[in-house]
């Protein structure tokens, strides 16, 4: 769970979000808002399945409830509207305590289009600085790293989420001529840099080996990364009590796989935090197994959640895609609402569950369907004497 501990803790560090109105029942229960946007692909069948956890976990909570709201922002949409989301859409997520993603994305619709018009469209306005993904091997999974296990693997990578590779920065000219040119900027400022770099020292700081790798490209890159390495140097001075080291991106990748034990806290820039978090989740044992916090740690936005992997359209509507990572998910949106010890629970029954080969979807090797899990995880909820290992019978969607 430490990685629960950690965000918790860094939530006490850093600026206090400013306070909020809690709208309550006639029994004083907490009920959050939540703006549901599942988006493309399976991203709406593990969403679908991930309301039903939710609301699950909260029944057997008994202390607050999850109001939802959900918005068809998508391809489909898209093609219908010539946007991804209406130009009040950013407006109309505001009042949200949270956001639940699923996948954006559609084999007919250029990605940089989807990407840019709705995923980064939340997250940079929203200034969702902080993309957050742990990593870890759960019971019953083995990791295609041979002698790997959980004790070896257990990582949390934070990726700087507003800027860097992925700032728009940019253009063509000349197009269609021998001399075309097309340029992408990376954007590296003091302030960004600074904040994520305080960020993952402060996570570093809360798990228990207070060990972090801070990512680069500085050889080669010689302006912004050469600046990050320098604010990561500065920062550090102000956590004696972590230990930290640097590595070239090209080199972490075979560190992660020849030497995972080596690492805990992992830091890195947009563009290397995006790939190396999915060759992480790889190493776990499937991208359908991993979360994403997208967090403005402030409070001043909304943070949104989501799984890592993607709109998936060669399993869409077959039933089989693996909802763990939108459960997953689900449990670090729970501990951002301050509901710890519910996300802490789900997130003991996915182990539970999971620990049983029986409810391994294709990714894993498997034959488990969607609605298999997901009524394997909700019986372990509702009944955890009874189903310690959320055993029930499969279920066609």
């Amino acid at each position: 769970m430490h990685v629960f501990k950690s965000l918790e803790y860094i939530a006490r560090k850093l600026d206090p979000p400013p306070s909020k109105p809690t709208v309550k029942t006639l029994a004083e229960m907490k009920t959050y808002k939540i703006a549901a946007i599942p988006g493309d692909g399976i991203g709406k069948e593990v969403i679908a399945a991930g309301l039903e956890v939710l609301n699950a976990c909260a029944a057997s909570d008994g202390g607050f409830s999850l109001a939802w709201q959900t918005f068809d922002w998508s391809t489909d949409y898209y093609k219908e509207h010539g946007v991804l989301m209406p130009e009040s859409g950013r407006d109309q997520l505001l009042d949200f305590d949270a956001i639940y993603f699923g996948a954006v994305g559609a084999p007919d619709v250029p990605d940089h289009i989807t990407l840019s018009g709705l995923r980064l469209a939340i997250c940079q306005p929203f200034d969702q600085y902080a993309n957050v993904r742990p990593t870890r091997i759960f019971p019953g999974i083995e990791s295609p790293l041979r002698g790997v296990t959980a004790k070896d693997l257990d990582w949390v990578i934070v990726r700087e989420n507003s800027e860097g590779e992925y700032a728009g920065q940019g253009g063509r000219s000349h197009r269609g001529l021998p001399q075309e040119i097309g340029t992408e900027v990376a954007i590296y400022t003091r302030t960004g840099v600074t904040r994520i770099m305080r960020f993952a020292f402060e996570l570093a700081r809360s798990r228990p080996r207070k060990l972090l790798t801070v990512v680069t490209k500085s050889n080669a890159q010689r302006h912004g990364m050469v600046m990050w390495d320098e604010i990561a140097a500065e920062v550090a001075q102000y956590f004696p009590d972590v230990t930290w080291d640097k590595i070239l991106v090209d080199a972490m990748t075979a560190r992660m796989t020849l030497k995972p034990g080596t690492l805990d806290t992992i830091v890195a820039t947009n563009l290397h935090g995006d790939i190396l978090s999915d060759l992480a989740a790889a190493l776990t044992g499937s991208l359908g197994i991993a979360p994403t916090a997208n967090l403005n740690p402030e409070g001043k936005f909304p943070s949104m959640f989501e799984p890592i992997h993607g709109s998936a359209f060669d399993i869409t509507g077959k039933g089989v895609a693996n909802p763990i990572g939108a459960f997953w998910t689900g449990a670090l949106l729970l501990d951002h609402l301050g509901e710890k010890n519910a996300a802490a629970r789900l997130l003991s029954t996915i182990e539970a569950v999971v620990a049983d080969k029986s409810n391994h979807c294709p990714d894993l090797g498997g034959q488990a369907t969607t609605r298999k899990v997901t009524a394997a995880v909700i019986a372990a909820l509702q009944n955890p004497v009874s189903h310690p290992a959320g055993k029930c019978k499969d279920e066609t969607l």
